[in-house]
């Protein structure tokens, strides 16, 4: 289905929406069941873990995470990415283990564990006196089967030179020539392990301030939308807080659906989404 037939069946007006992307404010559960089965391309999402904050009185529980999941399933085209960036808390003297149990259940309910990744930060948000610094977060990427797309971040071989210390003599001449070759390619596929930047100066590049409790780096959400779709494609976020996945899908040229429980953060998104944006051909 095209774009706009889809937030036409959805059949509820969006707190915004241009060409490339709609927001909705609403819990996300009663967004969900309305967009049309196998629609979605791709998910990529920071849900509000271990209901560490209530966003303005709406939790986020294992409970409510099974029904989030339950309404995302069908809505994931066969070959789909559910790209799902989540930590633990420290919960009475040791860590949740709330993204394993998650991982698991999106297993349990037949997606398939493509990748773990690991979201690595440059500040500590929360030192500790008896174990190591947290420092990451992990990116699970479940698939619906086979991925349909895989547009892999190329980063420089480390070690990496073109040499020319072949030689060999001409045919028929007493010349030598010399033959240049590669040691190794000069780009390789990067690894699971992603370094980024956290907080506004480094996530995003808007000439005003807002303020989130967990801002989504837009390098982030690109190289993700980059690896895991195709430009004309749809991305959904269902917990979108400040808009980064939208904001970056449609300098992508993605299309993408929004869906914020909180107005104050839709307003946000809404702002940053009107914002004329350099597309990017990738």
């Amino acid at each position: 289905m095209e774009f706009e037939e889809i937030i036409k069946a959805i059949g509820i007006k969006p707190y915004y929406k241009d060409e490339w992307c709609a927001i909705y404010h609403a819990d996300c559960r009663d967004i969900l069941p309305l967009i049309p089965d196998k629609s979605i391309d791709l998910v990529l999402t920071s849900p509000p873990y271990d209901d560490l904050r209530s966003y303005f009185g709406n939790s986020f529980d294992f409970i409510n995470f099974k029904q989030v999941v339950a309404c995302l399933t069908p809505k994931v085209t066969e070959g789909g990415v559910v790209v799902w960036v989540i930590g633990d808390a420290y919960l009475n003297g040791s860590e949740s283990g709330s993204s394993f149990k998650q991982a698991l259940h999106f297993m349990d309910i037949g997606f398939r564990l493509h990748d773990t990744m690991i979201y690595v930060k440059d500040t500590i948000s929360s030192p500790q006196s008896n174990r190591y610094n947290q420092m990451f977060e992990y990116m699970f990427v479940f698939t619906k089967g086979k991925p349909n797309t895989f547009n892999p971040i190329k980063v420089t071989t480390r070690g990496y030179k073109p040499s020319r210390t072949s030689t060999r003599r001409k045919r028929g001449t007493g010349e030598l020539e010399y033959l240049e070759y590669e040691q190794g390619k000069e780009y390789r596929t990067d690894g699971n392990i992603w370094f980024y930047g956290v907080g506004y100066k480094k996530s995003a590049k808007e000439d005003y301030i807002f303020e989130h409790p967990a801002i989504f780096p837009e390098a982030l959400a690109s190289d993700h939308i980059i690896s895991w779709s195709n430009q004309g494609d749809l991305v959904l976020d269902p917990f979108l807080g400040s808009g980064t996945t939208c904001y970056c899908a449609k300098k992508l040229n993605r299309y993408s659906i929004g869906i914020e429980i909180e107005e104050k953060y839709c307003e946000i998104a809404a702002k940053r989404c009107s914002q004329s944006v350099m597309r990017l051909e990738v």
